[in-house]
């Protein structure tokens, strides 16, 4: 029915008074026939593309419209406008085809009817015999064919009958159709009608099937009228076409492999088969390459994800976490391994290919009939491969239906690839991290300790936050919870950098103000170093404690970090009070300490600003969250262990998943029985040293330990002496009596203690050589006035 473009058909219309077009549902003219250019006088060039509505000349809304084609009328009297300009009114009827996405349109002059009122019939005959694309068959009562235009589909001739060229079946399914029309007069509209040839066997046809009923003057039917036009092709491609758009649409928006295949997996059935199943390298759910191995044997392969049309996958197949049997080394699997696609045309064949029964069983379902199968291939990987089948769909599998697999296994392997390269990175990263972190729990004797770490984005990213827990000589522990801006190997590297420096300097024994101004100077220089770009994201913030349970006091100090929540024994909770500093890096502030007595039992618990943020919340209700949930977790001194809380309180998220890092660190801390230390203040004369010792061993027989009195008389003599000799006034002394036994010698000098050597003539010099040789341990740390050199011995009993 087509013309070639700027052309008006030659071929003579004299008694030809109906003019046919094809629109879409926008009125959009598609085709158009030569009896309608010779009607309006303008070529199927000039009219295809435009909508029909700027030929229509009249108030067409005032006459039945079809829904979806604006402006186009579906029967009736109306006016188009002609090339010249003068109008020519024409009896309208539009019919829809197909499934509604295009309609057929037919347009009578009423001057020609009028005038040859007594032709109209075959005028309209000829008419729609002439069309090229839309088939015509007239059918007389009998349902034998009359006249025809045919010349796709089944090869229909006048006088032959539907059951000469089709199969019994479509037959009488297109003959039951006609008969319903002929009986009851109700056009059939838009019928999918598949057609399968009797003449070659394996040809077949969709066609789309309109019907109407063919009555003379009286009203009495003679027979009916069918137009069809042949929809294969785009029954075919229509759903291809919405699988590829599916396709694309869900497959890539996850890292998470196994999202990504049983989504595939998901999308492929019911659209394309009945079953499917995905089958992995076992070295993809590590992040690793898989081998590369080529033949049968033992391919490492493990089942994934599957999906079946019915709901229930068969028992007898390969499930889920299931791996993949020993394979023959046959050349279907080699073509596999080469990247090619397998397609199955019968059940005999699948059989054939695998031989061994046992394959069969757990590769083969029981009523599939044929298959296709695909490599997930990328990169020169070949990362595992799908597996197709068809049981209830009843066509079998064609070469298309392997080529539209391919290009979507193709996309999705890919995915695949990157989040199995996603899953390395940040395996090595995580790994990096946790090397970096201390142990999660720690049991000392000022405190019962745990830490835990939630990355971002519910674990898709890792950053720099951290807590340490450091023990400090005389029984003390340190506190430490930082966070370090931005996220990745970066921040996580700077994390490193910064815990380093903490516990360098916590070993030097500084207070919290000095050791976060020695922190900040190493941050400073961390961006000088850094490139122009980066300076502004290289920065922290942190929190330092130092906790005593000899006395139960706790020094703090903040560098713009988040203030730590206290759970006294009573399970009331409070924020600390503590005056922040500036963040790391910024410099020019000092930083002030916090001094608090603590109770024994109570959790102190640090945190980065992450935890609040958790569920998307802001400060205050994060917060309020984080007060709620420490008071009903905390509350009590027979509350659970510190490492569930800490789990209980970092997984109990809401979606969306964390921004930021959180870190929780708590701490139940412990204060030493009554009676495990002894204190005394002598003065600085050198006559009160015998009185030290004196006391000091009345000490130890009380606590039983007269096996260390030799050695502690030593130890404290030569401290005490050295405090006489370089320090002005009085000076104390201090015994701590739990798993060692401490002793501690305080002054008001600020001398720094150093051991050396001394030579055979010298007269001094061997008092603190002597005690590095007595103690397990030494050292010194000073105070706001003055200093303490202390000295540890273990009570372990030695091993002989």
């Amino acid at each position: 029915m087509d013309l070639p473009a700027g052309h008006v058909s030659q071929r003579p219309h004299p008694s030809v008074d109906v003019a046919a077009a094809v629109l879409d549902s926008r009125s959009t003219v598609l085709r158009w026939s030569g009896a309608a250019a010779a009607l309006l006088g303008r070529t199927s060039d000039e009219v295809c593309g435009r909508p029909l509505h700027d030929l229509l000349i009249g108030a067409a809304e005032q006459l039945d419209t079809r829904p979806g084609m604006p402006g186009v009328p579906t029967s009736g009297l109306v006016g188009l406008r002609h090339r010249s300009g003068h109008t020519v009114e024409v009896t309208l009827r539009v019919l829809p085809l197909d499934d509604g996405s295009e309609f057929l349109l037919l347009a009578t002059p009423t001057g020609a009817s009028r005038e040859r009122e007594p032709n109209r019939d075959s005028a309209f005959v000829r008419a729609l015999l002439a069309q090229d694309r839309i088939g015509v068959a007239f059918h007389d009562l009998n349902l034998r064919i009359t006249h025809t235009n045919a010349t796709f589909g089944p090869p229909l001739r006048p006088g032959s009958s539907l059951h000469d060229v089709m199969s019994p079946q479509d037959a009488r399914e297109w003959e039951a159709a006609l008969r319903l029309v002929l009986e009851t007069g109700e056009p059939l509209v838009g019928r999918e009608q598949r057609v399968r040839s009797s003449l070659a066997p394996g040809l077949q046809w969709m066609l789309s099937l309109s019907a109407l009923r063919l009555e003379d003057p009286q009203g009495r039917p003679t027979g009916v009228a069918t137009l069809f036009t042949d929809v294969t092709a785009r029954r075919v491609d229509r759903p291809h076409q919405e699988l590829r758009h599916d396709a694309s649409v869900r497959i890539g928006d996850s890292l998470d492999v196994i999202r990504i295949v049983q989504e595939l997996v998901d999308i492929l059935v019911p659209a394309l088969g009945d079953l499917a199943g995905v089958d992995l390298a076992e070295a993809i759910l590590e992040g690793d390459e898989p081998p590369k191995s080529t033949g049968g044997g033992q391919l490492h392969l493990r089942r994934v994800a599957v999906a079946a049309a019915s709901g229930n996958w068969p028992d007898s197949l390969l499930s889920v976490g299931e791996a993949v049997p020993l394979m023959p080394d046959i050349p279907d699997v080699r073509k596999r391994q080469r990247g090619e696609g397998l397609l199955v045309p019968d059940r005999a064949t699948a059989v054939a290919i695998l031989g061994d029964p046992d394959l069969v069983r757990a590769f083969v379902p029981e009523h599939g009939h044929s298959a296709v199968a695909t490599p997930l291939f990328a990169r020169g990987l070949l990362l595992g491969s799908v597996n197709v089948w068809r049981t209830e769909q009843v066509e079998p599998f064609t070469k298309e239906d392997l080529e539209l697999l391919q290009e979507i296994v193709s996309r999705a392997a890919i995915t695949v690839d990157n989040a199995r390269r996603y899953i390395r990175e940040r395996r090595a990263a995580t790994a990096l991290q946790q090397r970096l972190l201390p142990r999660p729990t720690r049991d000392t004797p000022a405190a019962e300790t745990t830490g835990s770490y939630l990355p971002a984005g519910g674990g898709a990213g890792i950053g720099g936050d951290w807590f340490d827990v450091i023990p400090l000589p005389s029984l003390r522990v340190a506190l430490v919870v930082g966070d370090v801006i931005g996220h990745g190997l970066h921040a996580t590297a700077t994390m490193g950098r910064l815990r380093t420096a903490v516990l360098t300097l916590a070993e030097l024994e500084l207070g919290p103000d000095e050791l976060l101004t020695h922190v900040d100077d190493l941050v400073q220089q961390l961006v000088a170093e850094a490139k122009p770009q980066h300076q502004d994201s290289v920065g922290a913030t942190c929190l330092y404690a130092i906790y005593d349970p000899a006395t139960g006091r706790c020094e703090m100090a903040s560098a713009g970090h988040p203030p730590p929540m206290l759970v006294r024994p009573d399970g009331t909770v409070e924020e600390i009070k503590v005056v922040p500093g500036p963040p790391l890096g910024v410099g020019g502030m000092p930083f002030e300490v916090t001094d608090l007595l603590l109770e024994a039992d109570s959790v102190l618990a640090l945190y980065t600003d992450g935890l609040t943020a958790l569920g998307g919340r802001d400060i205050e209700s994060g917060t309020q969250r984080l007060v709620d949930s420490l008071a009903a977790r905390c509350g009590h001194t027979r509350a659970p262990s510190l490492d569930a809380i800490t789990c209980d309180m970092l997984v109990d998220t809401a979606d969306p998943p964390p921004r930021d890092d959180a870190t929780l660190l708590l701490a139940r801390l412990r204060v030493l029985p009554e009676g495990s230390t002894a204190d005394w203040e002598f003065p600085g004369d050198p006559t009160v040293v015998a009185d030290v010792r004196h006391a000091v061993a009345r000490q130890l027989t009380a606590w039983g330990l007269d096996a260390l009195a030799f050695t502690t008389e030593l130890i404290v003599s030569e401290l005490a002496t050295n405090a006489i000799r370089y320090a002005d006034g009085p000076f104390g002394v201090r015994l701590i009596h739990d798993e060692v036994l401490v002793c501690e010698v305080s002054d008001r000098g600020n001398a720094q203690p150093r051991l050396r050597r001394a030579r055979t003539t010298d007269e001094g010099g061997r008092g603190l050589f002597l005690v590095a040789q007595l103690a397990s341990r030494w050292g010194s740390r000073y105070r706001q006035s003055g200093k303490t050199v202390w000295a540890e011995q273990s009570l372990a009993l030695p091993t002989e």
